[in-house]
């Protein structure tokens, strides 16, 4: 049977918080590593389900590497244990075997690689026969995941050609490719980046002798939603940065209209809930796609209408993300609409916030994290009606939000990037209670 959580939020958020560390940089900075023969000491590494899928598959010598619902340590490993001689099953969760990887295999094939199918054309399970790759050039979509994108280049410098890139349709999560790029120049290995080709000759890694991880950007954002839900909010985030390789640090620019001011120091930064007005928000979130949950979610609550733009790489995550925000906001009383590739809200209700609102997570910890601050909009016995709330102007006026109360369905998924989080919740004042 499944785990349910139902959750009370406080009156008031005051608290401090130490996030976990980036899994996008620690996963990346593993594999690195491997390729450098582990020459390099890896400090504060994400400890979640993702980064121990990624370190525990590099540290065994079982040929079948079951990498659960790791999406990321499957896309960079494929291609890693593509160039490593032997052969290697890799696999995944039952939801991994239905996110589509054939573009990644269609390009390692082109390179030289013996990967075949072992279930469903286009989709893991995988087999692969590890040998020294020729390299050479390829056309590959820049439009549908970086971190194809991203495999394949921190294995360049071992091709025998090296390897030459032609991106075709827009490039999608750019930050995350900057981030793989600075990264291998952290590592010794240089790469020409000019307009829609990328290019890397045969290198050798040469390892700095210790890396510390940043704290987690996309983490720190449900704290950003949070605080952008009270009145007279105070969250301390400790160890984060304002410069960070981490794509999704814009974020902070996103809630200074939302309502929230971050002030950095020495030891960290502190979020204030501020007055603030926004009367439209209109994004493109084509770069920035693990914020989409987050901003939709916020924006609906504050009672902000928006359209979220360039959201194709959403449709292939852990799950459909724009048809799960849909039907999860429905239960809130919002009517989303998709257009294509954005999701839009224009202040239309299609009913009253439901008596019990039971958000399905579909295996995915981000539907999960960016629904959980809605409790802050929600009450049991009225406690919504304090001010010290700052919802949605449509939930207020609903007599059913003010008895109406939250629950989470398998709330653990949050253990593939912030297993903490819970936890975290739990010691900001929110009532978390196993039903």
């Amino acid at each position: 049977m499944s785990t349910i959580y139902q959750i009370t939020a406080p009156i008031t958020l005051r608290c401090s918080v130490d996030l976990p560390t980036s899994k996008s940089l620690t996963n990346r900075l593993l594999l690195l590593n491997a390729l450098s023969k582990g020459e390099c000491r890896l400090y504060d590494m994400a400890d979640c389900d993702d980064s121990r899928a990624m370190r525990q598959a590099l540290e065994s010598d079982d040929p079948v590497k079951d990498l659960g619902a790791a999406g990321t340590a499957l896309r960079f490993l494929t291609a890693y244990y593509a160039m490593t001689p032997g052969q290697w099953t890799i696999t995944g969760s039952e939801r991994m075997k239905h996110r589509p990887i054939g573009i990644l295999v269609d390009a390692l094939r082109s390179l030289g690689a013996t990967i075949e199918y072992l279930g469903e054309e286009g989709y893991p399970p995988l087999r692969v026969t590890g040998h020294p790759l020729p390299g050479g050039v390829i056309t590959i979509d820049g439009s549908v995941s970086s971190q194809y994108l991203s495999a394949l280049m921190m294995i360049a410098p071992f091709m025998e050609n090296g390897l030459q890139m032609k991106l075709v349709n827009k490039v999608n999560s750019r930050p995350y490719l900057d981030m793989t790029v600075t990264l291998m120049r952290r590592f010794g290995v240089m790469s020409l980046w000019r307009g829609n080709r990328i290019g890397i000759l045969p290198q050798q890694y040469k390892a700095p002798s210790a890396y510390h991880v940043e704290k987690d950007w996309s983490a720190a954002s449900y704290w950003f939603e949070l605080v952008s839900l009270y009145r007279g909010a105070r969250v301390r985030l400790k160890g984060m940065r304002s410069e960070s390789l981490q794509g999704d640090a814009r974020i902070q620019s996103w809630f200074e209209k939302l309502g929230v001011l971050a002030e950095f120091d020495k030891e960290g930064c502190t979020l204030y809930s501020v007055p603030t007005w926004c009367d439209f928000f209109n994004e493109d979130l084509s770069q920035y796609p693990d914020m989409a949950q987050t901003l939709a979610v916020t924006l609906a609550l504050k009672g902000i209408p928006f359209n979220l733009r360039g959201l194709e790489s959403l449709r292939i995550k852990e799950t459909d993300r724009l048809a799960a925000l849909v039907v999860e906001m429905d239960k809130l009383g919002f009517d989303l609409k998709i257009q294509q590739n954005d999701l839009q809200w224009r202040q239309k209700w299609i009913h009253p916030c439901r008596q019990k609102v039971c958000i399905d997570t579909y295996e995915d910890h981000r539907m999960a994290m960016a629904f959980a601050p809605a409790a802050a909009c929600l009450g049991i016995s009225g406690t919504t009606n304090q001010p010290g709330f700052n919802a949605s102007p449509y939930l207020r006026e609903q007599p059913n939000s003010l008895n109406s109360y939250l629950t989470i369905n398998n709330p653990e998924v949050v253990g593939k990037s912030y297993p903490d989080f819970w936890r975290h919740l739990a010691a900001a004042g929110f009532f978390i209670e196993e039903i």
